[in-house]
């Protein structure tokens, strides 16, 4: 038994008393049955008309989800639809969900089928680039570097494409080692965004990938939209690899090229982005190789007229040129030295006699000479008064040649009588 409350439906259940199928299922259609008409919009993946029928069928996809529902709808509805109604074409459909319980599956009955056109879809993804602009996926702080020599180049591309021998071929003759790992998938139609999101995501994650190359040819706008979807823009974006976008001709601008972190204006220009070619980086070598050999012949030629200059120097053309001189200066100098002490000593000398000279007119001796005598007592003390010796004394008397002994015969006064 089931209940309705407002507009939901619950179930009363529990493990002893379990709701069958049949009333599950029922309960469903219940709900969508007071869902209502709704419009929907999607991408016609397959479009059915059985003859003798006014049924026309349809699968209708959303092309950034593995999801579609089935359309029915009268002959007379799919008839009015200007221009006429071709599989990949994206509507917007006016349709009543049914959900036929005995099979459990959801349909849509339309009665209105309107063709998105081309300025519509075109005016639609200018609304989303605005968008996705002003949430910084374009600004060029967030693009990367690409290597310069790529362990492993991944590669998304149409099934046998045309891109992918170009980038196959074209990586090649300029990196003949080059590795490639390369994800086939749908670049068009109602897969396309899924299936490159899931390679994407993939090549992503192997370790031994550096960059990644999404490439498609050139095709009509509604070919391309694919690469303007929101959810593939979003997971390139979301990407650690680097991604060089070569989606279409040069003048096709899908919004993957403006998120991506290198454009390449065709899939040729792509594989000349992601490989050095062999032969210019070995021009480069041996350009490099010469100017290194330039600048050390350069170097040494410097250095050896500085060696040169050095050499012609007085004092390493003949080394012992200062020598002699200093000896003709040390010579000279031991010569000023020998003059100034002779003349030295010579002054000192005729000091000395000078001060000879003197101290001979000034010595007792000079005096004795001139007839004089000097007495002295017995302790050795100069007499220089009568009146310190007595009668009988015995003294001696110093001559300038020779010594007497005298002895005193008198006192002072003794001379007088």
């Amino acid at each position: 038994m089931w209940r309705r409350y407002g507009a939901g439906v619950t179930l009363e259940t529990s493990p002893e008393k379990p709701a069958p199928v049949r009333v599950v299922s029922q309960a469903i259609g219940g709900w969508i049955a007071r869902l209502g008409a709704v419009w929907v919009e999607g991408q016609v993946a397959q479009l059915t008309r059985r003859s003798g029928t006014q049924t026309a069928f349809m699968t209708l996809r959303d092309p950034a989800a593995d999801l579609s529902l089935q359309v029915t709808c009268p002959g007379r509805v799919l008839d009015a639809v200007e221009p006429p109604l071709t599989e990949g074409a994206r509507v917007v459909v006016h349709a009543k969900p049914s959900w036929y319980f005995t099979r459990g599956t959801l349909s849509l009955a339309a009665d209105d089928i309107r063709q998105i056109g081309l300025g519509e879809l075109q005016a639609r993804i200018e609304r989303l680039r605005r968008m996705l602009d002003a949430e910084g996926l374009f600004a060029p702080e967030r693009k990367r570097r690409l290597p310069f020599l790529p362990r492993v180049i991944g590669l998304i591309c149409g099934r046998g494409s045309a891109a992918e021998q170009d980038v196959l071929e074209n990586a090649r003759r300029r990196w003949p080692a080059v590795r490639f790992r390369v994800e086939e998938v749908a670049v068009q139609g109602t897969s396309a965004v899924i299936q490159v999101v899931d390679a994407m995501r993939a090549l992503d994650r192997d370790a031994q990938v550096d960059v990644i190359v999404l490439a498609r040819g050139g095709g009509s706008v509604e070919d391309l939209l694919p690469f303007s979807d929101e959810t593939l823009v979003r997971a390139v974006a979301s990407t650690r690899t680097p991604v060089v976008s070569a989606i279409g001709h040069e003048t096709d601008t899908p919004l993957v090229d403006l998120v991506a972190d290198v454009r390449a204006s065709t899939p040729t220009d792509a594989a000349k982005r992601v490989v050095p070619d062999v032969a210019e980086e070995t021009e480069r070598v041996r350009r490099a190789r010469e100017r290194i050999r330039t600048s050390v012949l350069h170097r040494l030629d410097r250095d050896r007229a500085a060696l040169r200059a050095l050499r012609s120097r007085p004092v390493l053309a003949d080394p012992a040129h200062d020598l002699r001189t200093r000896a003709f200066e040390v010579h000279d100098l031991r010569e000023r030295t020998r003059r100034c002490l002779r003349h030295a000593i010579e002054r000192g000398r005729g000091d000395v006699e000078h001060i000879r000279a003197r101290v001979r007119s000034l010595s007792p001796a000079a005096t004795l000479e001139r007839g004089y005598s000097v007495l002295q007592r017995r302790d050795g003390a100069v007499v220089r008064s009568a009146a310190e010796v007595t009668p009988g004394e015995r003294l001696l008397a110093r001559l300038a040649e020779g010594e007497l002994r005298v002895t005193v015969d008198g006192g002072p006064d003794s001379g007088r009588d």
